[in-house]
């Protein structure tokens, strides 16, 4: 994967890709931590570094959801989209807007050739919404 983008095969990169592949959407530090884990002592810059490599790549994606410190994820390249825990702060994936979608096309493009619309869906996940009270 890292030779078909021509990044050389090392292991901190090798580290980086596995941290992000086994916790989709961590943060940094959750990415350095795991990357320590596996390797022993590796600086901060080491890893943003990686991390920036690997972005520009295409093998990673940041996001940065609004509120939220920059997150990684492993799936690229196919437009999806994100729900977001207004209070737990869980983040999962969802693909593609379906049906009408008005907002995905924006009301003048000012002559950019527009390839990626960013949405992100804002609530609360099943663990943090009120439960229904059961009828007696």
């Amino acid at each position: 994967m890292l030779r078909e983008v021509d990044l050389r095969v090392t292991r901190p990169r090798l580290a980086v890709l596995s941290a992000v592949y086994g916790n989709p959407h961590a943060d940094t530090d959750t990415i350095i931590g795991f990357v320590r884990g596996n390797l022993g002592d590796v600086s901060h810059q080491a890893v943003y570094d990686v991390l920036r490599a690997e972005t520009t790549a295409g093998l990673l994606r940041r996001i940065q959801p609004p509120g939220s410190v920059a997150r990684y994820e492993a799936r690229v390249g196919d437009n999806h989209h994100h729900l977001v825990c207004r209070s737990c702060g869980t983040i999962v994936d969802v693909d593609c807007a379906v049906g009408a979608t008005p907002c995905l096309t924006p009301s003048d493009d000012h002559g950019f050739a527009v390839d990626e619309a960013e949405v992100v869906y804002r609530g609360l996940c099943p663990d943090c919404s009120p439960q229904p009270v059961p009828e007696p």
